[in-house]
Parts: C-alpha cells; sequence; structure tokens
C-alpha cells in the first residue's frame, strides 16, 4: 500500500528517545523499587472544581459541536487575560482554541512553514518540535542553547543560521528542559532579526505560571512592534494541573487567526463546548495549584543542586521555572545515555538523558522535579551514592 511523505518525514522520532523511561516502567512492572524522575506531570491531580465545571457543562448540554475557531466566551476570556498580562489589547478573534498546546503548535506551524522552508528551534528542546517541523515538509534547523548563556538563545547563533529558507524562529520560553526564561533583552534582539528577515516567531509559553519567585517572564507578544508576527501557544495543562483535558489556545494577530481558521476547520472545528466552559472559568478565575507547584519544584531543584554540587563533581543548572532540572554528568566519564542506563540499573533511579532533547546535552541529564518530597530525596541519596561508587567526588 503506498502512504503519504509525511510518514518517511516523521520516521523514528519520537519512540527511541524514551529507552530508559521504557525500562524502568518494566524494571517497577517485575517489581523493581524504581524511582521515575523521566516524564513531568503535575504532582497534584486537577482540582475538583474544574472537573465539576466540566461535569456540569456535559450535563447542561454542553455537548454539541463548537464554532472553528472556539467558544465564544473561552476566547474572551483569553484576550481579557493576555490583555492584562500584556500590556496591550487583545480581541477575542486573536484566539483560537485546539485541544492542547501540542495540537496549537502544530496547526500554527502548518499555517506558518511549508515544504523548502527552514525553522530555527532551540536545542535543546522538547521532544516533539523536530516532528512538528518536518511534519510541515520544513527542515529544522537547530540552534545551540549554551550552557554559558544560561541555555538562552543568543541572537548571534540565530543569524548564523538564517538563511534565505528561514521562515520562524520557535521559542520556548520558560524552557523545556533547562528552565529557563528568555530575558527582555534576549527577546528584543531576535525580534530585531524577526523584523530584518521578515520572520515569524512562535513563542510556546505553556509553563508561564510556573515561574519560579525572583524570576521575571517577558513574552514577545507584549512588544507592539511584532504583533504582526508573533503567534503564542499555550494550555492549562501545566498552570492548572489539567493535562488530560487537552485544552490549549493560540494567540496571534487577527489576520494570522483569520488565515488559520480555514486549517483549524478541516482539523477539528474548535474544542469540546464543555471542556471549553471548563477552561473558562479555569482562566477567569486563577490556579488553586499553580502556586504550591511553583514552590515545591523550585524546593526541590534548589535541594538537588544543593546536595549534588556539595557532595559530588556533578554539576545542577538551577532551573528557573518548569519541572525539571539538568545536571551535568560530564565528570563522570560518560555520556547521557550510558549514564542513565548505568543510574537505573545500578540504583532503580530513571532520569532522561539530555541527548533525547538535542545534541548540546549529550554529557547531562534531564530529572523531573515532580516526585514528591521523600522518594526525590531518596533519589538524591542513590545519584550521589553512584557518583561517589565511580569516585565522581567533589572537584
Amino acid at each position: 500500500m503506498r502512504f503519504s511523505s509525511i510518514n518517511e518525514r516523521l520516521a523514528g522520532l519520537g519512540g527511541a528517545k524514551w529507552e530508559v523511561h521504557a525500562r524502568a516502567k518494566d524494571m517497577a512492572r517485575a517489581g523493581r523499587d524504581v524511582i521515575r524522575l523521566t516524564i513531568g506531570e503535575p504532582d497534584v491531580p486537577t482540582p475538583e472544581r474544574l472537573k465539576d465545571a466540566a461535569y456540569a457543562a456535559m450535563k447542561a448540554g454542553r455537548t454539541g459541536y463548537s464554532d472553528g475557531r472556539g467558544e465564544p466566551g473561552l476566547r474572551a476570556a483569553l484576550a481579557e487575560k493576555y490583555s492584562k498580562n500584556r500590556g496591550r489589547a487583545f480581541h477575542p478573534d486573536q484566539v483560537m482554541c485546539f485541544p492542547g498546546t501540542q495540537t496549537a503548535l502544530y496547526a500554527v506551524m502548518m499555517a506558518v512553514a511549508e515544504e523548502g522552508a527552514e525553522v530555527l528551534a532551540g536545542d535543546p528542546m522538547y521532544a516533539t518540535y523536530e516532528g512538528v517541523i518536518r511534519a510541515t515538509g520544513a527542515a529544522m534547523v537547530p540552534v545551540p542553547l549554551r550552557p554559558e548563556n544560561g541555555f538562552r538563545m543568543a541572537a548571534a547563533d540565530v543569524t548564523a543560521r538564517i538563511t534565505p529558507r528561514t521562515r520562524a524562529i520557535l521559542l520556548t520560553t520558560p524552557h523545556n528542559p533547562t528552565g529557563a526564561i528568555l530575558t527582555r533583552e534576549d527577546i528584543a534582539a531576535l525580534g530585531r532579526l524577526a523584523v530584518e528577515h521578515d520572520l515569524w516567531i512562535i513563542s510556546d509559553e505553556v509553563y508561564e505560571d510556573l515561574v519560579f519567585e525572583g524570576s521575571e517572564f517577558v513574552s514577545p507578544l507584549s512588544d507592539p512592534d511584532l504583533a504582526e508576527r508573533v503567534v503564542a501557544v499555550s494550555s492549562i495543562s501545566k498552570s492548572h494541573a489539567a493535562p488530560g483535558f487537552r485544552s490549549g489556545w493560540c494567540v496571534g494577530s487577527l489576520e494570522f487567526t483569520a488565515n488559520l481558521l480555514a486549517l483549524s476547520e478541516t482539523m477539528l472545528f474548535g474544542n469540546q463546548p464543555f471542556i471549553a466552559d471548563m477552561t473558562e472559568q479555569a482562566v477567569r478565575e486563577g490556579s488553586d495549584v499553580a502556586a504550591g507547584m511553583r514552590q515545591r519544584f523550585a524546593a526541590r531543584a534548589e535541594l538537588l543542586a544543593a546536595r549534588l554540587e556539595r557532595e559530588t563533581a556533578l554539576r545542577v543548572h538551577r532551573p528557573e521555572a518548569g519541572m525539571f532540572a539538568m545536571v551535568d554528568i560530564a565528570a563522570t566519564g560518560l555520556d547521557g545515555e550510558s549514564y542513565a542506563f548505568d543510574l537505573l540499573e545500578k540504583t532503580g533511579v530513571a532520569v532522561m538523558p539530555g541527548a533525547s532533547f538535542g545534541k548540546t546535552l549529550d554529557t547531562w541529564v534531564r530529572l523531573a522535579l515532580t516526585v514528591e518530597d521523600a522518594p526525590f530525596a531518596q533519589a538524591i541519596d542513590r545519584i550521589v551514592a553512584h557518583a561517589n561508587a565511580r569516585r565522581v567526588k567533589i572537584a
């Protein structure tokens, strides 16, 4: 049978990156004591009030077709939120609703990229970015996010990779997997490049509500000079601990959303009305759980850094936001994948090899901060013991 070329473009993406995670699950099923720090999800359940809101909306008959842009009430709530938080006015028609950030990002990328084009994306990056870009037929061009620059995208590195085929810059701020946040100056410099070369800026901002105390989040949407070329995507998955509801959106110019409408209608015709009603309530009332997650994740990251840097030669990049911390394991003499498998087999602690997210992190691993305090502390004990058994002690 014949298949379309998109299957070839996406072949080999995805599964191989998660071998350590899959092995950890197999070990746990076999009865091994495994602490999984591979996957990050909110460490609290979806609030009951949101589940009740979705159920009430279903009972009220909100189970029919939606508008192609998304439900008007939710789009109005998001327009009000973005107008308040970004310092300039947004109209509900500048918002389009999708089942989660991933679908929103796919739709946005399909609208701006195509075969023969190039999209610049930071390396390291969230695991699905390469597939989203390649699905359009465009080529992904990795831009190294250097540890010495705090894993923030530098305009000079972008400039060196812009060609006549470049169509867009894909940003993640706050960043997954490193927890870095682009500064106001970073965004201004990248914005100038986008204007000079007529590029789109696509900004994944799903971790906006998980910024740690003392750090500042700045969105490219806040700059009126970039208004026509910035599209942001986000959702309630992280902020409201509701990943399974798959409720996200994109925000862009009126011209952009008008052009995206036909694609959105072809894909799905809006998100489910009862989920939209629940999301509208979540957006208008704010999050019950984000502040607690921010505090816990920041505290765990600080504990991890303090212990490893005091007791081993491993080094931690302190995240400014999000659910993960990056650990530099170069002192072990192993690459990230070899280290992750060795750590798992010998201690039962599962971490993600940094190379799963890009070549920049070949000697790093990613740890999820979403495990409860007691097992997280136990995992640190095992990591320290493993390092010291390899004579990876204080430098």
